[in-house]
């Protein structure tokens, strides 16, 4: 019944990628660039905003669950970086397909969250509000790397539309403020055509050969965001006896697939598209296989 739930949630994941596939020589190169640029300035932001912003954020939330998820997604990055040596010889691309490593698909772990019996929806918002910054931060800095000095770095850090929008959501969650309707109603708007749009482009950039066969770097890549990160995770909950339905929690986060914005952000920063994008969509469908397993045993080992 797991296997299930999870493989209806991925389904129209799936049939958006397949959709880019179908129409990808409808449009030009071009547009499929300029849509990207949406993505990257507007369209994502604006989800990223209103995920981290919609429900408030306690202190004692973020003391508990924020290192948590900080450290899981270090391990993604540390882990990772084993693939750098398999992968593109220039760095901006390999970047943009490192990120993958440790970006998760913010939207399936609010449908998976619901398979578990006792439903830490709350739990999984706090992790979510707190892993989205540090993950844009993360994947923001490696994709700079290399374009000019400190100074022009920073900047680029500082300025990214991805990284903006989840600070400023994460600081109106802890503030508890609630932001008037005529104000987020458009920001909803836009946040509702981000995915869509990113798994259309998905499925008209990727390389649909590669998808069937992983490569060392890919296999990497993929075996750390869907098998080492989980298996670490739900290790070190048993051996620290963490509260079950936290543990429950951070098992299933670091479980996720990469999330598709992982493929926007790599665009903008003009890295191999092609490469973050057949990354995405392999992390996507194997998760079809791996999530409901870990999902499984996170329920036997902190529930019973």
């Amino acid at each position: 019944m797991v296997f299930l739930t999870i493989l209806l949630g991925l389904l129209p994941s799936f049939l958006m990628v397949i959709l880019g596939g179908v129409i990808r020589n409808r449009l030009s190169v071009n547009a499929w660039q300029g849509l990207d640029r949406l993505n990257f300035e507007i369209l994502f932001p604006a989800l990223i905003f209103t995920a981290a912003s919609s429900r408030p954020i306690a202190v004692a939330d973020i003391v508990h669950i924020g290192p948590a998820v900080w450290a899981i997604l270090l391990a993604g990055l540390c882990l990772g970086y084993g693939a750098r040596r398999f992968g593109p010889k220039n760095f901006t691309d390999f970047a943009g397909a490192w990120q993958t490593a440790w970006r998760f698909n913010t939207a399936l772990g609010f449908v998976a969250v619901e398979t578990l019996s006792v439903k830490p929806v709350g739990i999984l918002a706090v992790a979510v509000g707190m892993a989205i910054p540090m993950a844009n931060l993360f994947a923001v800095t490696a994709l700079s790397r290399g374009a000019g000095g400190f100074r022009h770095t920073m900047v680029k850090i500082g300025t990214n539309p991805f990284l903006l929008a989840s600070v400023c959501g994460v600081l109106v969650g802890l503030s508890g403020l609630k932001i008037p309707g005529p104000i987020m109603a458009p920001l909803e708007m836009l946040s509702r055509a981000a995915i869509p749009v990113a798994l259309i482009s998905v499925g008209a950039t990727m390389n649909w050969g590669a998808l069937a066969r992983l490569n060392a770097f890919s296999g990497i890549i993929v075996a750390t965001k869907l098998i080492f990160l989980p298996a670490l995770t739900i290790s070190t909950c048993l051996a620290l006896g963490i509260d079950p339905a936290i543990s429950a929690t951070l098992v299933l986060f670091s479980a996720l697939p990469t999330a598709s914005a992982a493929h926007v952000l790599a665009a903008g920063f003009g890295a191999d598209r092609e490469l973050a994008a057949t990354l995405v969509a392999q992390t996507t469908l194997l998760a079809a296989v791996t999530l409901p397993v870990w999902i499984t045993l996170a329920q036997l080992t902190f529930f019973g």
